[in-house]
């Protein structure tokens, strides 16, 4: 087994992505209120803020800011992922268990990079809410309903027109596909 080493760094900001095991499925943006509920109550438990954020029907990305003297998002993740399972299962979801008796509903892991300065933060913002237009959701970005593009807008930060992004590329080309 692959031994996987996580950059620590307490108070740190990350980027994650958070894909479920079945690809083809939209638990995520159909279930996206329970999705919610689930980061709202690990949030109230163990608080962090997020940054940005994009929801689509089989994973997520998102950028989080930990406080001071915490660098637990591991067990943030793992919190998120058992709130929203439990929750699905209760509305009547048919999730079936792996051979380690887990719901076959997540990914095992996730993938994690450490924020390291101010224009690696602006491209990965970038990259949540370009997601929706590269995986050919929406063709614009305000149309997409479960991305911070939205907070983004009403708080000044990007124009409210959906072209915003017409001076530049595709945000994965700052630093490679992700």
């Amino acid at each position: 087994m692959v031994l996987y080493r996580r950059n620590r760094v307490t108070g740190g900001t990350y980027f994650f992505t958070v894909t479920l095991r079945d690809r083809s499925s939209d638990y995520l943006v159909r279930h996206v209120h329970l999705l919610r509920d689930a980061f709202r109550l690990v949030r109230a438990q163990h608080p962090f803020t997020i940054d940005a954020i994009v929801i689509l029907p089989d994973h997520l990305h998102t950028i989080w800011t930990l406080p001071d003297g915490d660098a637990d998002y591991s067990g943030r993740w793992r919190a998120v992922k058992a709130h929203f399972t439990h929750a699905l299962r209760v509305t009547g979801e048919s999730l079936t268990r792996d051979n380690r008796g887990e719901y076959r509903l997540w990914q095992r892991r996730f993938w994690e990079h450490t924020i390291r300065d101010e224009r690696d933060y602006a491209h990965h913002v970038d990259y949540c809410h370009w997601n929706p237009i590269k995986h050919g959701l929406v063709q614009h970005l305000a149309d997409w309903p479960f991305s911070s593009f939205h907070r983004y807008v009403r708080l000044g930060l990007l124009p409210s027109t959906s072209n915003w992004t017409a001076g530049i590329s595709e945000p994965a080309a700052y630093y490679g596909e992700i």
